[in-house]
């Protein structure tokens, strides 16, 4: 195993430069080295000097393709090519930025510039958009900031990661790093793969990751030599901010020192998955640089979760698929919850909600993870009380992430706020570990090795350190509450008594201005005869409020000595100048409760720092014991049922989870059956007879199981697809392309759905074809002169029977009868004329049996759990397929008889 050193960055000083450069973000050192200090997991220091510039991303040529993970983890079943789904009908832009950002501007700006700068006294570049090229938009990096988003996902999911991206040169075009920080997550992913010339993959994974802002090499946006990777970049994030930094601080030595110096020793083992991967360590070096720059500090030693995210761990779902199948958001109205995340999401914790979103767009491709998590949704709904006693505890967990993010920096500035907000956290932490003994109480009867495991890692004795340390100094009482009020008066007697003594005395004082505004409001109640009560704000401090159906105001008007009066419904709020002069005695007397407490608890962090790392395998656990406990919800809502994994897409009687959230009646429910000699299903059907629906329901079920979750059918059985795509074209593309189309879709499990009947007859030509189709219904009114469509919704073997639908409509319509015949005899020439060419031949037709007869033998072998007197019926029944389906054989035979 390897280990990262355990001595700390030195505090070097800072470059003479960097004071210009960041023009006025920084202050400008005076020369002299100042001391390192720790404070509060984060180590503060003058901006180090940068690492040499020689980094073999400036463009070495390592060959291209994606490398295999050190750690990568053996598979049950080995992943297939994919499944793709492919209609006709058009669809709109998924994953299209709709967030609007609230900026809460920094009072240290950058100077940007009209260009991507590489000057010596800089090494960060701002270019703001130019009209004539793509260029870096010019926005100050936020870190008070507030991110306004349009979608139904979650409230709490707004963007705060960082990432850097960096591409290989010459020979190495086409490999690429990434690497990715979370503001409220001190966790940094990496990843290194390679991509085509559509970059579909760091466009995807971009997506999902929906970041604040990107980093890319000033080389990448030069003048007149825009790479593609910068253009589609900017082009599919319009509304994201894009920085762009000098070539040199994409060095994958600085990298490697930075994941040695940073990365906490539980995860250490992630240096011999990446010590040669360049381009993600390239990539982890500028972010975790231009990261220190924004925060005006860096983090302390040992203080990360560093993991190399591999290329095949998951499944990938492009941008337009995940829109055409609504994972996350709905096509019609993004507000609501008619998604899959809205069908499964039962979460009670940000960090549950945050990965079952990242689990919908990134499905495991690994059998024996997945069934190890539906191990566990199956012992959860088998034990009623299990699953009640784990709800309630998880459902009290606050954002452990971001808690422990928040506990690892130290704020820029020692404010009245940041102290308010370190001792609001560290309440937040007592209350998230006084939870470690009720969690474990209720895992303790678990059987499933993923909840035993979890039961294990909350057996660390730093949980017990960590909570006796503080309740050395904290009230036992002291615990988060919901309201503002109640927040504020836990933070103000947090420390125990008798601790300082100034303390004990400024919270005396704050008791007595708060007791004289109540005696002075019942005051004032009494003078006036109103039924006045004390009220309490964040905004406004302490105010009157009064219900206006208790009281009889003389003229209609309160009296003249109460200000700032609002009424909402059917109550006055308002304040009086007397209150306003306490609310300031109150305010100055919190000041200096909280500078003295944010003393105490800065002493207390660091005492128990050392011990802070297990708090990632609880923020671990927690969100994945929350996410599996909303399968197991979804399951008590519908007749879910456990899937299978074999080489086989199997579901009998399934239907479309989302179609059942909203209908009033469960939806109909269709059989489904591709194997690797069927694996091209054509369907056809009317306009509106359910084909794309059924797509959908299909690509639904297969991400359901492949993350772990039961899905909507009463039998199921999946092959583990790497890639699941819904590809939308016209039929006369298709058309124009089959025999292309036909090579692409030859491994991969395809639906098509189409109007253009004539593909029907390609099994003729391709033994993996099969025909299915919706059934309609035509019913005439009572007169008998007219016709119309029932949809069943019901699918059945074989091309529909169904022709011309646009004929139809044209005949309900105002076009002229003469154009209609003339279209009817157009299009009976044509028909006659392409039955002639796709005749079936006996030679046809006994080819496509005997392929059929071996795929299903070979099927047989890899799955079946028979008994020999059944496996022998089974194979008889084949057997009569054959000759049922093979003429030419079944006429030998018969010939060979008499």
């Amino acid at each position: 195993m390897l280990r990262g050193s355990d001595e700390r960055r030195p505090a070097g000083r800072e470059e003479a430069s960097a004071s210009t450069s960041y023009s006025g973000r920084c202050s400008s050192s005076s020369g002299a080295e100042h001391l390192s200090r720790y404070h509060l997991g984060l180590l503060q220091t003058p901006l180090s000097t940068a690492g040499s510039a020689g980094g073999r991303s400036g463009g070495g040529a390592e060959p291209a393709g994606p490398q295999r993970e050190a750690n990568s983890v053996g598979r049950g079943v080995t992943p297939a090519p994919g499944l793709q789904l492919v209609s006709a009908a058009a669809g709109d832009s998924y994953f299209g930025d709709k967030s609007s950002y609230a900026e809460n501007v920094s009072t240290m700006n950058f100077t940007s510039s009209s260009s991507a700068r590489g000057l010596n006294s800089a090494w960060i570049g701002k270019t703001p958009l130019s009209s004539s090229r793509s260029g870096c938009r010019s926005r100050t990096p936020l870190m008070g900031y507030s991110v306004t988003s349009s979608s139904a996902v979650s409230a709490h999911l707004v963007a705060s990661i960082i990432v850097a991206v960096v591409e290989g040169r010459g020979l190495a075009r086409g490999e690429v790093g990434m690497a990715s920080i979370d503001l409220k997550n001190p966790e940094v992913v990496l990843s290194q793969f390679a991509d085509n010339t559509t970059y579909a993959k760091v466009i995807t994974k971009l997506k999902i990751l929906t970041p604040l802002e990107i980093i890319m090499s000033n080389t990448a946006c030069d003048t007149g030599n825009t790479t593609k990777l910068f253009s589609l970049i900017t082009e599919n994030f319009k509304n994201v901010t894009f920085t762009t930094v000098q070539r040199k601080y994409f060095n994958e030595t600085k990298g490697l020192e930075y994941i040695e110096q940073l990365c906490t020793s539980e995860f250490s083992t992630v240096l011999m998955e990446v010590q040669s991967k360049y381009y993600c360590l390239a990539a982890v070096a500028a972010l975790l640089k231009y990261v220190e720059f924004i925060q005006n500090s860096v983090y302390a030693p040992k203080s990360l979760k560093v993991r190399f995210q591999g290329s095949e761990q998951t499944a990938m779902i492009d941008s337009s698929s995940a829109q055409n199948l609504e994972l996350l958001t709905n096509n019609r109205d993004s507000r609501n919850g008619h998604t899959l995340f809205g069908v499964l999401n039962y979460t009670k914790t940000p960090g549950g909600s945050r990965r079952l979103r990242s689990n919908i767009l990134e499905p495991l491709v690994d059998a024996e993870t997945i069934n190890t998590r539906l191990d566990c949704v199956q012992e959860l709904l088998q034990d009623e009380e299990l699953f009640f006693s784990l709800q309630a505890v998880i459902s009290r967990f606050l954002d452990t992430e971001q808690l422990l993010s928040i506990l690892v920096q130290i704020p820029k500035q020692d404010t009245v706020k940041a102290a308010e907000s370190k001792i609001t956290n560290l309440i937040y932490l007592k209350h998230t570990l006084e939870l470690v003994d009720p969690l474990k109480a209720a895992l303790k009867s678990c059987k499933t090795h993923l909840l035993k495991a979890y039961y294990s890692s909350l057996e660390d004795k730093r949980f017990g350190i960590i909570l006796e340390k503080i309740k050395t100094v904290i009230n036992d009482d002291t615990r988060y509450t919901k309201g503002c009020l109640n927040m504020r008066t836990q933070k103000c007697y947090a420390v125990r008594p008798n601790i300082n003594e100034f303390l004990d005395i400024a919270r005396r004082t704050y008791t007595e201005i708060v007791d004289d505004i109540a005696g002075m409001i019942t005051q004032l109640g009494e003078k006036y005869n109103l039924p006045l009560k004390m009220s309490f704000s964040s905004a406004r401090g302490f105010f009157i409020q009064m219900n206006a159906e208790c009281a009889a105001l003389p003229n209609g008007q309160l009296p003249s000595e109460f200000t700032k009066i609002t009424k909402m419904k059917n109550a006055y709020s308002f304040t009086s100048a007397d209150l306003i002069k306490m609310n300031e005695r109150c305010q100055e007397s919190l000041r200096e409760i909280y500078h003295m407490t944010y003393l105490i608890v800065c002493k207390l962090l660091s005492e128990i720092y050392e011990h802070i790392h297990c708090l990632y395998k609880l923020s671990d656990t927690v969100s994945m014991l929350d996410m599996l406990l909303s399968f197991a919800h979804a399951c008590t809502l519908s007749d879910y049922v456990r899937p299978e994994f074999t080489d086989t897409l199997a579901i009998k009687q399934g239907w479309h989870p989302i179609l059942e959230k909203i209908s009033v009646e469960k939806p109909v429910s269709n059989n489904t059956y591709i194997t690797e000699g069927s694996n091209f299903i054509i369907i056809t059907g009317p306009n509106m007879s359910g084909k794309s629906t059924y797509l959908k329901q299909i690509a639904l079920c297969q991400i359901m199981a492949q993350i772990g979750s039961y899905v909507p059918a009463e039998y199921s059985s999946f092959r583990i697809a790497e890639q699941i795509f819904t590809r939308i074209g016209m039929d006369d593309d298709i058309e124009t392309n089959s025999s292309t189309f036909m090579k692409e879709m030859k491994e991969a499990f395809t639906l098509f759905a189409t109007h253009f009947l004539e593909l029907c007859h390609i099994d003729a030509l391709y033994p993996n074809v099969e025909n299915n189709h919706f059934e309609v219904q035509h019913v005439r009114n009572s007169a008998g002169n007219k016709e119309k469509i029932t949809y069943t919704y019901i699918l059945s073997k074989g091309h529909t029977e169904e022709k011309n639908y646009g004929l139809k409509a044209a005949e309900v319509s105002s076009l002229p009868p003469s154009i209609i015949l003339d279209a009817k005899e157009i299009t009976t020439h044509i028909a006659r004329q392409i039955l002639q060419k796709q005749r079936t031949t006996p030679e046809t037709l006994k080819q496509r049996a005997v392929y059929h007869l071996a795929t299903r033998l070979v099927q047989t072998a890899r799955n079946s759990r028979l008994d020999p007197d059944s496996l022998r019926i089974f194979l008889k029944g084949l057997k009569k397929k054959y000759e049922a389906d093979c003429p030419v054989s079944g006429q030998a035979q018969t010939e060979d008889g008499q």
